[in-house]
C-alpha cells in the first residue's frame, strides 16, 4: 500500500482541479510531522488538500509501527489532541509548547502555512458513539457507512449526525458515503457482473480476515449487522450499490442527494472500465439533474514554482 502523503503530493503536482485527500492513521505519524506533511501537499495542490483523520483501530499496522492499541474511547481522546497540535502549528505564527495527556511538543512550529487557513479541511468516519461524537466536534466532513437502502433510515441517520454536531457543539458539518459502481448498459448485465465478482470470484479468505480485523478492534457496529455487511464488502469496501444502467445509477445518487448525503466516495471493480462508463454516461445524467455542478475549468492553480516563494514569505522552512 502506497504512503498517502507522498502519494497525495504527486497527485496534486499531476492535477489542477480536483481536491486530493490522504488518510492518516494518527498513532502512526507524529503530529508535528503529520501537519508539515499536509502543508506541503496543500501548498503544491495550491489549496485543494483534504485530510482524513483515523483514531487507530488496525492492529497488525499498530504493531508495525510499535505503536499501542489503545481502549477504543480513549483512542478519540489521543486523536483529539493529535488534531489540536496540527491545528496550531497550521495556525499559530510563533513557536508554542504543549503538553497533554498523551503527547508533549516543545517549541512547536511548522513554516510555511498550509493556503487553506485556519486549517486544512477534516474529514473523520467515527461509526461508534464516541467516534460519532468525535467527528460531529471535530471534521468537516462525516463520513458514514450506509448499512440500509430505505430512505427513511438513511435519512434519519443522516440528521442524527447532523442534529448532534449543531445541538452538542454548534457546527454545520457535511455527510459523505462510499458507493460501489457496478455499470452496465442493461439491468440484467449489471446483476449478472454483480453476481460474477460476489460469488463466483469472491476472495473468501480476504473477506473472512477482514470482518475478524473489524469485529474485534474497529466496533464500527454490532456483531450481527457486521455479517449482513459482508456481502457488501465483497461488493466493494461496504458502498452503498450504485447497480444497473447510467440512468439506474444516476436515480440511486439523487435517491442519496434527497437523504442528504453532500458527497460519495467511489469505488469500481475494474477502475479503468469504470471511470471511462461514468464519465461518459453518469456525470452528463447528473449535470443535467442538477446532482452535480458543470465543470467549467476556471484558472488553473498555480505552478508550484510559483506557489512557494508566495508560500517561503510567510517566514522560513521549519
Amino acid at each position: 500500500m502506497l504512503e498517502p502523503f507522498t502519494f497525495a503530493a504527486g497527485i496534486a503536482q499531476a492535477t489542477r482541479h480536483a481536491a486530493v485527500f490522504a488518510t492518516s492513521h494518527a498513532p502512526t505519524v507524529h503530529p508535528v510531522m503529520a501537519a508539515k506533511m499536509a502543508s506541503t501537499v496543500d501548498i503544491i495542490s495550491g489549496g485543494r488538500f483534504v485530510l482524513n483523520v483515523v483514531g487507530g483501530w488496525n492492529k497488525p499496522e499498530l504493531e508495525m509501527f510499535g505503536a499501542p492499541l489503545r481502549e477504543h474511547d480513549q483512542r478519540y481522546e489521543y486523536l483529539a489532541e493529535w488534531l489540536k497540535i496540527m491545528e496550531r502549528l497550521w495556525a499559530d505564527p510563533n513557536e508554542f509548547d504543549f503538553h497533554g495527556e498523551f503527547l508533549s511538543i516543545n517549541r512547536g512550529s511548522s513554516m510555511p502555512k498550509p493556503l487553506q487557513q485556519p486549517r486544512i479541511p477534516i474529514m473523520n468516519a467515527g461509526g461508534s458513539d464516541r467516534g460519532r461524537s468525535f467527528a460531529c466536534e471535530h471534521a468537516d466532513m462525516c463520513f458514514i457507512i450506509i448499512k440500509s437502502e430505505d430512505p427513511e433510515k438513511i435519512r434519519a441517520e443522516v440528521q442524527s449526525y447532523r442534529s448532534e454536531a449543531r445541538d452538542r457543539f454548534g457546527r454545520e458539518i457535511g455527510i459523505w458515503t462510499i458507493g460501489s459502481v457496478i455499470q452496465r448498459d442493461t439491468v440484467e448485465e449489471a446483476e449478472a457482473y454483480l453476481r460474477h465478482v460476489t460469488i463466483d470470484q469472491q476472495d473468501v479468505r480476504v473477506a473472512d480476515a477482514w470482518m475478524e480485523l473489524q469485529l474485534e478492534h474497529a466496533q464500527l457496529m454490532a456483531p450481527e449487522k457486521m455479517a449482513a455487511f459482508r456481502r457488501r464488502f465483497v461488493e466493494g469496501a461496504g458502498g452503498f450499490p450504485l447497480v444497473g444502467t447510467a440512468d439506474d445509477i444516476c436515480e440511486r445518487f439523487d435517491l442519496l442527494a434527497d437523504c442528504g448525503i453532500d458527497g460519495v466516495l467511489l469505488t469500481w471493480v475494474d477502475y479503468i472500465d469504470g471511470l471511462n462508463r461514468f464519465v461518459a454516461d453518469v456525470l452528463p445524467q447528473m449535470e443535467a439533474a442538477g446532482l452535480r455542478a458543470p465543470f467549467h475549468p476556471t484558472i488553473p492553480s498555480a505552478p508550484v514554482a510559483d506557489i512557494f516563494p508566495s508560500a517561503i514569505r510567510q517566514g522560513e522552512f521549519s
